[in-house]
């Protein structure tokens, strides 16, 4: 959803800006559960003049305590290998024709001992999917959270081995027309002070997150 700016000029109501860049949040509960950091990456957007923006997606805003443009593609449980193999982000894109994805994958693949190599298999295929919409769709890969959850010892390390793979996987797979950038999400997030349930991000850890991703679309709207 778009908040359009108008300006009178002669009497008339004109647009005052072209066609608005779009921009999809792609991932799990993180991004949509209701993923307030979006809220704050919007509003931080919009305050510092990008303007011209409209947030997509297939999913409706959750309430994080002011009117923002929430609509997103954040599907809690989700698993990057799932949403390859069951072919689910075409429709998602041809749905909403994004310019810009922000992608935040690979927690529940994680969590559920999927080897890096195979996260990575099944971006290669979502990638691909998202060149088929936009030949030059701009894309943002995160380095996941930490993570901590109980009933999983080993989860800490595993997102450790699987972020660390992320770069050169990135460096194979971006082209000039339509680069891959890592947004590192990992560096600096604490899953005791930054979570609420060693997974999830709390006010805390959403204020760290939004930053992040300001960095990257700040030069790209």
């Amino acid at each position: 959803m778009r908040f359009t700016t108008f300006v009178v000029l002669s009497g008339f109501a004109a647009l005052a800006q072209g066609a608005a860049t779009k921009i999809m949040a792609l991932g799990d509960s993180i991004t949509g559960s209701p993923g307030c950091w979006r809220a704050l990456l919007w509003q931080s957007l919009t305050q510092a003049g990008k303007t011209n923006i409209d947030f997509v997606g297939t999913l409706a805003a959750q309430g994080c305590g002011f009117t923002y443009d929430g609509e997103n593609e954040g599907h809690g449980g989700y698993l990057a290998t799932n949403i390859a193999s069951q072919n689910l982000l075409p429709a998602w894109l041809s749905a909403t024709t994004p310019d810009i994805i922000i992608m935040t994958l690979g927690t529940n693949d994680v969590w559920s001992s999927i080897a890096p190599a195979t996260i990575l298999t099944a971006f290669s295929t979502l990638v691909d999917q998202m060149r088929a919409s936009k030949s030059t769709m701009k894309i943002g890969v995160a380095k996941i959270l930490p993570m901590n959850p109980s009933g999983c010892t080993e989860c800490a390390a595993r997102v450790v081995a699987f972020n660390a793979a992320i770069p050169a996987w990135a460096a194979g797979k971006t082209t000039s027309a339509s680069p891959i950038t890592v947004v590192d999400l990992w560096t600096g997030f604490n899953t005791t002070t930054d979570t609420y349930d060693g997974v999830h991000p709390n006010d805390a850890g959403n204020l760290k997150i939004s930053p992040k991703w300001y960095s990257y679309l700040y030069p790209l709207v």
